[in-house]
């Protein structure tokens, strides 16, 4: 019987406000609920690695071990690969793979690792059984994931709230499940993991630059990313309504009593066996 393949469509894209965010992610500040459980001699699969800087710091964290960042873009590989190579990191490489049928054996991984992944696909349940698949038996399963109706912000902005009302739009036509974190216990146990440690973290911005970076790479993914033009072209906004969206996060950002945090939930699966 063939494997599932991707349905749905990755709402940002690799616009360059989008990387702007995605190179900013460490294992400290996106991976900390996993980093306990690495040891020097691990495989490690890292699922959607995008521009690779999860990657390499993990990598770092196995020197006797590996470290394979996929991803389904073909393009954003090559600053991957700059990025390991940036670091000086021998023992990590990259390739194309789709998370609902990855191209390695049963047991090939100690981790398996996905930050932000199973919100943008179309089936997370076969998804986590994959992942389950090429884990070896005692290794890892470990996914964060945001939760978009959890994020919470002050002071209080229609406009704000508009652009919540719309990326939900956007992402749920493409196939994704946008509040993806509350979910992740449920589709483990659907996928048959049962050992499962179940956690959330936040991001938080709240300084001045925080909110500066966060609201203007908020502003430009609204008015010039994938999701801009999916936003148009699947009749959810037109231009006036995107612009409005913008302005509210520069609005956001200026204010000096800003405030807003990024739920994640998280999961770390033990594989039996």
């Amino acid at each position: 019987m063939s494997k599932p393949r991707e349905t749905a469509v990755y709402t940002h894209g690799h616009h360059e406000s989008v990387l702007r965010s995605h190179t900013w992610r460490t294992a400290a500040n996106s991976a900390a609920y996993l980093l306990d459980s690495i040891e020097p001699h691990m495989r490690i699969l890292d699922i959607g690695c995008g521009p690779g800087t999860i990657t390499a710091d993990l990598a770092a964290l196995v020197p006797d071990g590996r470290v394979t960042g996929v991803d389904r873009a073909p393009g954003i590989l090559e600053q991957a690969r700059a990025t390991a190579a940036e670091r000086g990191l021998d023992n990590v490489d990259f390739a194309v793979a789709d998370v609902h049928a990855l191209d390695y054996p049963d047991d090939s991984f100690c981790v398996v690792h996905a930050h932000q992944v199973l919100q943008h696909v179309g089936d997370p349940v076969a998804a986590l059984r994959e992942m389950k698949r090429v884990t070896r038996p005692g290794g890892f399963i470990a996914v964060r994931e945001s939760d978009y109706a959890a994020m919470t912000w002050y002071p209080a902005s229609q406009g704000l709230d508009d652009w919540l009302d719309l990326y939900h739009a956007v992402a749920r036509a493409n196939g994704g499940e946008p509040d993806a974190g509350r979910r992740l216990k449920s589709w483990a146990l659907s996928a048959g993991l049962t050992d499962i440690t179940a956690t959330s973290t936040a991001w938080t911005f709240a300084t001045a630059e925080e909110r500066a970076w966060w609201s203007g790479l908020w502003a430009d993914r609204t008015l010039a990313s994938s999701y801009a033009g999916l936003a148009v072209e699947g009749g959810h906004a037109g231009q006036e309504r995107l612009r409005a969206v913008a302005d509210a996060w520069r609005e956001w950002g200026e204010r000096e009593d800003g405030w807003f945090s990024v739920l994640h939930g998280e999961i770390l699966c033990r594989k039996e066996g």
